[in-house]
């Protein structure tokens, strides 16, 4: 088949319905946003089967495109941020680098209108990922300081032949995954209300979370952009989707408490003590090197008292369990796990406020070529989401899909499996070789039921 390239047919801007009284004030952000203003977007998206019969689908997809923009300026009243820009102002006397969100001075959130001559099945039929997928997001490359003239969201509707793919890419400086899926959930929610009055289950939170005696104002230590905002290539990867059945979940978790005699051991960190060890055993690392495996954290339930569940913004860091790769193969899956059940509990309100205190006493903003290096792995996104409970008049999505953004030699995303009950779908993204060479792993092999 000759490679297809994405055709884009329209865009337009897509304001709130009306503006909440509170988005004509400056959004500050938080030290857990400000520290994302260099690394990319989230980019995440579902594929639907287009609905037949095919005579009508002219009128499906204009009919589509107008209901996904109303109901997308309805939820924009309750995600009013997500309409903004970002601002910066600096001053000389005394030294002011003050970035924040601005609701007033922008077209609000993309949205674009594509299409593609290709099949849900030249999609998910490959082994691995096909990179079109790519161009189904807006912001590709793109740093969350691009926000600056960039849409902080940004909406893609791509039309296959036989599938329609909604695809968002959200500034991660203004949200984390929890916000994310939040807001996809609440727009999917309206949508299906079909223009009645439109309910959210879960109204975000936008007070902004910051220790006593700081906020909401927070100065950062530059002149100018260059001094933080550093573009990253990722290497050349491919990616696959590994499947793994409740069953393989609750072996695998089974298998690790047993090994190390204890019924702590969570399911999620018995899967990616799995991963942990298979990625260190393929790249052939020497005896003596140190590696790594870090898991993102949700921070809101971490705190004391805890913040809320719908808390809109960034409440997460990342965990991580150290070994070196003689010491993972020498020990079992369980010894692995371990190491990250107790990465996970000693995450404590101590940790996460200490963190904060050290991060405004010397401000640091995340960059992608430093903070993660080729030797580790980093398990992210969340399979707790309810990632396929998102329907815009199409029933169930068939996959989920993400574009370039955050990735890198290591890089898992955890999504749940489409027939839910505690299946797990991995998104592996490695070098050639080293995919290569795990795919012929056979304790990886031997848990993943499918993959596509």
């Amino acid at each position: 088949m000759d490679p297809k390239s994405v055709r884009y047919i329209s865009e337009c801007f897509v304001q709130p319905q009306h503006a909440p009284e509170e988005s004509k004030q400056p959004f500050y952000l938080s030290p857990w946003d400000l520290a994302m203003l260099s690394v990319h977007h989230i980019q995440k998206g579902l594929l639907f089967t287009k609905p037949t019969p095919a005579d009508e689908q002219e009128n499906f997809i204009g009919g589509l495109l107008d209901r996904l923009k109303s109901s997308l300026s309805l939820t924009l009243v309750h995600f009013y941020p997500l309409s903004g820009r970002l601002s910066t102002r600096k001053e000389e006397n005394p030294p002011t680098y003050l970035v924040f969100v601005d609701c007033n001075n922008s077209p609000g959130a993309k949205f674009i209108h594509a299409a593609l001559d290709m099949t849900i099945s030249d999609l998910l039929s490959p082994t691995y990922v096909p990179v079109v997928v790519q161009s189904f997001f807006d912001h590709d490359r793109a740093l969350n300081h691009d926000g600056h003239t960039r849409p902080l969201l940004s909406i893609q509707v791509t039309e296959l032949i036989d599938g329609v793919f909604i695809g968002c890419s959200l500034n991660h400086a203004i949200g984390d995954g929890t916000s994310f899926w939040n807001f996809f959930k609440a727009w999917s929610e309206i949508f299906q209300a079909q223009g009645n009055e439109a309910r959210i289950s879960q109204p975000p939170v936008h007070k902004r979370w910051f220790p006593d005696g700081y906020g909401p104002m927070i100065n950062l230590p530059f002149t100018h952009q260059d001094e933080f905002v550093i573009r990253y290539e990722a290497p050349q990867l491919i990616e696959r989707i590994f499947h793994f059945t409740s069953e393989s979940i609750a072996n695998i978790k089974a298998r690790a408490n047993s090994e190390y005699d204890t019924k702590k051991i969570s399911s999620f960190q018995s899967l990616s003590a799995l991963v942990w060890r298979s990625i260190t055993r393929v790249r052939r690392l020497l005896p003596e090197t140190t590696t790594s495996c870090r898991l993102a954290i949700n921070n809101r339930s971490r705190m004391e008292p805890p913040l809320s569940p719908d808390y809109f913004g960034n409440a997460i860091q990342t965990v991580r369990g150290i070994a070196t790769a003689g010491e993972l193969q020498e020990h079992d899956l369980g010894w692995a796990a371990w190491k990250l059940h107790e990465a996970v509990v000693n995450h404590t309100d101590k940790k996460v406020r200490g963190f904060v205190d050290e991060w405004l006493q010397s401000p640091f903003i995340y960059q992608l070529g430093q903070f993660f290096d080729p030797l580790s792995v980093m398990m992210g996104s969340s399979p707790r989401f309810n990632k396929y409970g998102n329907e815009f008049g199409l029933g169930k999505a068939v996959a989920l899909r993400s574009g370039y953004a955050n990735k890198f030699d290591g890089k898992v995303s955890s999504y749940p499996g489409r027939e839910g009950g505690g299946s797990i779908d991995l998104e592996v993204c490695l070098p050639e070789a080293s995919m290569h060479a795990l795919e012929s792993d056979e304790e990886f092999m031997a848990a993943v039921t499918s993959s596509n």
